[in-house]
């Protein structure tokens, strides 16, 4: 099967695809056929070994990974055992810290972070659950337990998690501000925000707003930056690891008042959630945004894009398979 790999890190030159033996699902396990997977930034960290502690899942001095931890496709084969699933259900789902998703197939466990799709969505979309979708709620739902009524400022707000963000604010009935460029504004709004701030014309960080979040889904801010924007017990969550975000968790976990929060929403992934937010999808309570689709081929052309730093929602990896 052909697969994304690299052996080091560095730009995205060091992306290669090549011919890799095609896994066979052992006892309880489904092999996909994977049709469209996302790029996400998360994977330009891995690629790049930056932060360092990406290192710590991906490889300390070198990459170990076929890279992707987020699928959509059709079940190939079953292993022994498996009852959930049979062959020809199209599922999405996340590989977990086991990566292999930029590749044409991929074996995961019955019982893991895999389910079926709804008929009426399709690869691309549900693909970025796992994703946006997916870190989301994490943040959202259970590190901020957002309500009705909390005011809340989602800067990066047209990317991967910032779509997702905004939908999902606004399902739980908070009141949403946006942060995004001119170009994203008109997209921003029909998800939902009822206020977009325009970081190309205004510094949002000198707001004289107060929120109960604020949610940096980018990295691009910090808890001293918007500190004097939260509410009294506001929360600041980032997305981005930094020696500066955990010593500011450790110092704000002492008291109360205003806290700063990071998590690795990847290692607390629920089956659950992705119930929750297919059953959302499948409903039009909240919707996917695809940017762009790369085929498999031009992946270095697709990680230069995501690199850029201007995707509006998901970057697409897309399989042909020849059968």
């Amino acid at each position: 099967m052909k697969a994304i790999t690299y052996t080091k890190y560095g730009s995205p030159e060091v992306c290669r695809i090549r011919e890799v033996e095609t896994p066979t699902p052992e006892s309880n396990e489904v092999l996909v056929r994977i049709h469209e997977a996302p790029l996400t930034n998360a994977d330009m960290a891995f690629r790049k070994g930056k932060p360092f502690i990406s290192r710590f899942f991906s490889g300390l001095f070198r990459p170990k990974h076929i890279p992707g931890g987020e699928l959509a496709g059709e079940v190939e084969a079953v292993g022994e055992g498996v009852i959930k699933f049979e062959r020809g259900d199209r599922v999405f789902g996340s590989t977990d810290i086991s990566f292999g998703a930029h590749a044409e197939y991929k074996c995961l466990p019955e019982d893991g972070m895999l389910v079926k799709m709804p008929s009426r969505l399709s690869f691309g979309e549900t693909a970025g659950i796992c994703d946006g979708g997916f870190t989301a709620l994490y943040f959202l739902r259970n590190k901020a337990k957002i309500r009705s009524g909390h005011k809340i400022l989602i800067n990066g707000a047209s990317g991967a998690v910032g779509t997702y963000a905004v939908q999902l604010a606004r399902y739980f009935e908070a009141e949403v501000t946006g942060v995004c460029s001119t170009a994203n504004i008109e997209l921003v709004e029909s998800l939902g925000a009822h206020q977009v701030i325009d970081y190309t014309r205004e510094d949002f960080t000198e707001s004289d707003q107060r929120y109960d979040i604020v949610f940096d889904t980018v990295g691009k801010s910090s808890f001293s930056q918007c500190k004097k924007m939260l509410a009294r017990d506001g929360l600041y969550l980032t997305t981005v690891p930094s020696a500066a975000i955990f010593l500011q968790m450790a110092w704000t976990s002492l008291g109360n008042g205003k806290k700063a929060i990071f998590a690795a929403s990847g290692l607390n992934q629920d089956r659950d959630d992705l119930f929750f937010l297919r059953d959302l999808q499948a409903s039009g309570e909240i919707r996917a945004v695809v940017d762009r689709r790369y085929p498999i081929e031009q992946i270095i052309e697709a990680h230069k894009y995501v690199d850029g730093g201007h995707k509006k929602g998901n970057v697409i990896i897309t399989f042909v398979h020849n059968k």
